[in-house]
């Protein structure tokens, strides 16, 4: 019986943590051996939030990945003061502006401490009429299980106070998330492969597992279903978005767990198992790559990415850094990639 083979077409990572200094160059081209581009995180410590942060950040992205074809599309810290005279210095060199709430995820600190309206107005207004779109982790200070849904209220605020912003869900993991793409018209969403495969009974329904650890947290088996649904039909507003965050194994392995789970040098061979096991691999284009070229108006690299349905034993680390499903058998394997 010959191998199943699947082409993917410049893959798009959609959100991604690089890190910096050896984090960086140990981890850069996990992601850049198979992927086209990826828009890559900001929150750095301090953070990307000037021009000349981001052009050197971007540098240091550049020479971790050495040869390979992939584009870093670069954001930055969302900071309120930011007027139209800056946004439009940085247009140029800058694919979307992340906004963290203050101090609800990794390095995220010095983030949005609330969410006035007509305090984010000039900075929001400015981004609309420059066509920049609006990156958001949507979690609250809440109940760790709730703290996404009681986000979704902030976001219909924007959407209605900002039509032509689009703004982009990052992450999601809630049915409630997934019911408000189709309420606005300027909502988008990213979907991490690993919040299509476990819900929060893996992470601690049995012994804890650090390295599923990740914010937002896990949720329900009927949030899992909501999120599969519109990933495997491709919804056209939502894209892949891996928010593959690697941390040293003595981070993740500690009393006081460092939050990420670590996937890029695997992603697309679990996307590919997931969407065939569900019979979906028609739509597998569109979520890893089609869609986000229409949402962010962007033409990726060419590069073609060959898998093949043959076992893969994932690796227990990568240069230091624990990935998802380490030492466990996957279905499909990368063969090849080629480009232009």
């Amino acid at each position: 019986m010959p191998l199943i083979t699947v082409t993917l077409d410049a893959p798009l990572d959609m959100h991604l943590h690089l890190r910096d200094e050896e984090m960086l160059r140990n981890i850069a081209k996990a992601s850049a051996a198979t992927f086209s581009g990826a828009l890559i995180m900001p929150n750095l410590v301090p953070p990307v939030s000037s021009k000349e942060a981001l052009l050197a950040y971007k540098k240091r992205i550049t020479e971790a990945i050495g040869e390979e074809h992939f584009t870093p599309y670069m954001t930055l810290f969302f900071k309120s003061e930011y007027d139209r005279a800056f946004l439009e210095s940085v247009r140029e060199e800058l694919t979307a502006i992340k906004l963290y709430p203050a101090g609800i995820t990794t390095n995220s600190q010095g983030g949005v401490s609330g969410f006035d309206i007509e305090a984010l107005r000039p900075s929001l207004e400015a981004m609309s009429d420059l066509e920049i779109p609006l990156c958001i982790h949507g979690e609250t200070n809440g109940f760790v299980m709730d703290r996404e849904a009681e986000f979704v209220s902030i976001y219909e605020k924007l959407a209605s106070a900002f039509p032509k912003l689009k703004i982009i869900m990052e992450h999601i993991t809630t049915k409630e998330s997934v019911a408000a793409l189709d309420r606005f018209e300027n909502l988008y969403a990213t979907i991490t492969v690993h919040h299509l495969l476990i819900t929060l009974d893996d992470v601690a329904g049995g012994m804890l597992q650090p390295h599923l650890f990740c914010k937002p947290i896990a949720k329900r088996p009927q949030d899992r279903e909501a999120l599969l649904k519109v990933a495997l039909e491709a919804h056209p507003k939502v894209m892949f978005g891996s928010d593959s965050a690697p941390h040293p194994r003595h981070a993740k392995e500690a009393c006081g767990c460092a939050a990420g789970v670590f996937t890029a040098p695997i992603a697309l061979q679990l996307l590919t198992e997931l969407f065939d096991t569900h019979r979906s691999l028609e739509h597998i284009q569109a979520f890893i790559s089609g869609n986000a070229q229409k949402i962010y108006g962007i033409a990726p690299l060419s590069k073609k990415v060959i898998l093949e349905k043959e076992p893969f034993r994932v690796p227990a680390e990568y240069n230091g850094v624990v990935p998802m499903y380490a030492s466990k058998e996957i279905a499909y394997s990368i063969k090849g990639v080629r480009h232009g």
